[in-house]
């Protein structure tokens, strides 16, 4: 099984190395009446990006997953095997910099190309030449005409944020009107649109300690007061591991609590380790389930035809997290920034979760390309050539494993030496700036 897939990776590869640019002007509109890109791909590539190489499926007009002799694979809307091989912020903006009062690869875009239109159509012609068939995230509009491409659809961090305790209270009732109101701006006018690969619920979330945070979640919002909603669900979580024993909490917490409503009002600190740390697990997967819960349910009811990717996780998350997003995303993604592929890592979140991975954000950056390399993640290496080495051991690799079906570079530019908006100065780009 194994070998199957390497044998047709290999293909894909070399037709990628080897195959020249084709445009076809007209592309002729398939019986779904698919949304088509402007412009085609390499030479044995679909005009969607897929692999034409003697492997079909049915076409069902978007994109959908398939387990073929033991290996997950995305298949594209006209039936063809596609891996999704993508770049992360393709656009002409590039990265503001503070310190400056503007962007320097703007500049230099406006000086080369004049238009935004024609810096539009080299950079297209240079990743479809380069193999790339995916437009990650933070990217150019206009792009999405193009080529296959993302959304980011930031359910959670778009939502009321309670900067005091730093959570967000999606327990509220409000948050499904909240899911539903960017479902109807930002999906239904997508719902027929067969470029759309689908959709990221969000980058990057807190989930607990060391994952944007040093906190347990339920120590956040206990911190909340007793009307709020999500108070209500972590007294619910502590009572459950205390078998609803409020007595025996209470004595725990070293505080004299009776009732209900003397809990709800409590918003000290919680004893680390034991009985309290399974309360924290009993939350956590309460805080999952209805993120995960309502945020997909929504999503399908309005646009059944497009892929869920997941939520761009920082590193692995915690098991519960896992566990809960098993039974609602299509796909795991992931972003993660190693030096060498983290295959021990990607087969622990394949054997909890059983669905396939995308990795979402992987890069390498080199000491000369001349910029500080002191801020963003990863450890710089020494050339251009030993970081293209790197990356492709890296892609190569992963790709490998069967469960794997697609990797996004971050990003398509460098950054400026003097840093973007959170000070990141590295050489992640494809280009310079």
């Amino acid at each position: 099984m194994r070998k199957n897939r390497v044998v047709c990776l290999v293909a894909i590869f070399i037709a990628t190395l080897f195959s020249p640019p084709i445009i076809i002007r007209n592309p002729i509109v398939s019986k779904f009446s698919l949304v088509l890109p402007r412009d085609s791909f390499l030479v044995n590539y679909s005009l969607h990006g897929g692999w034409r190489g003697g492997f079909t499926f049915e076409e069902r007009g978007f994109f959908y997953l398939t387990e073929w002799k033991g290996s997950w694979w995305l298949v594209d809307p006209s039936g063809n095997l596609f891996i999704s091989k993508g770049v992360n912020h393709i656009d002409p903006y590039g990265d503001y910099s503070p310190s400056l009062g503007y962007s320097p690869y703007e500049r230099n875009v406006n000086k080369k190309y004049g238009r935004f239109e024609e810096w539009l159509k080299s950079t297209v012609t240079r990743l479809k030449f380069w193999g790339f068939n995916t437009i990650g995230a933070w990217s150019y509009r206009k792009l999405s005409l193009h080529m296959p491409y993302t959304v980011i659809l930031y359910l959670m961090t778009s939502y009321r944020y309670n900067s005091t305790v730093k959570i967000y209270d999606i327990f509220d009732s409000d948050f499904e009107h909240h899911v539903k109101g960017i479902v109807l701006r930002e999906c239904i006018p997508r719902v027929n649109d067969s470029l759309l690969l689908g959709y990221f619920l969000d980058n990057e979330l807190k989930w607990g300690p060391k994952l944007r945070s040093n906190r347990h979640l339920l120590d956040d919002f206990i911190k909340l007061s007793s009307r709020s909603p999500g108070k209500k669900i972590a007294i619910k979580a502590l009572l459950k591991a205390f078998d609803n024993n409020v007595e025996k909490l209470s004595i725990r917490l070293r505080v004299k609590l009776k009732s209900l409503e003397g809990l709800l009002r409590y918003s000290g600190s919680l004893p680390i380790g034991g009985i309290f740390d399974k309360a924290r697990s009993i939350f956590l997967r309460y805080f999952a389930e209805r993120y995960f819960n309502v945020s997909t349910s929504i999503i399908r009811a309005y646009d059944p035809n497009h892929l869920i990717l997941g939520v761009r996780f920082v590193w692995i998350p915690p098991v519960e997290v896992l566990e809960v997003a098993r039974k609602y995303l299509d796909v795991i993604s992931i972003n993660i920034y190693t030096t060498h592929p983290p295959l021990e890592a990607l087969e622990y979140v394949y054997n909890v979760t059983r669905r396939p991975i995308m990795i979402t954000e992987f890069s390498f950056k080199a000491v000369d390309s001349g910029l500080p390399n002191t801020k963003g993640a990863g450890e710089p290496t020494e050339t251009q050539l030993s970081r293209a080495y790197l990356t492709a051991k890296y892609a190569l690799k992963i790709i490998e494993l069967p469960y794997v079906i697609g990797y996004h570079w971050f990003q398509y530019t460098d950054q400026p030496k003097e840093g973007r908006f959170d000070g990141e100065n590295s050489n992640f780009g494809l280009v310079k700036i």
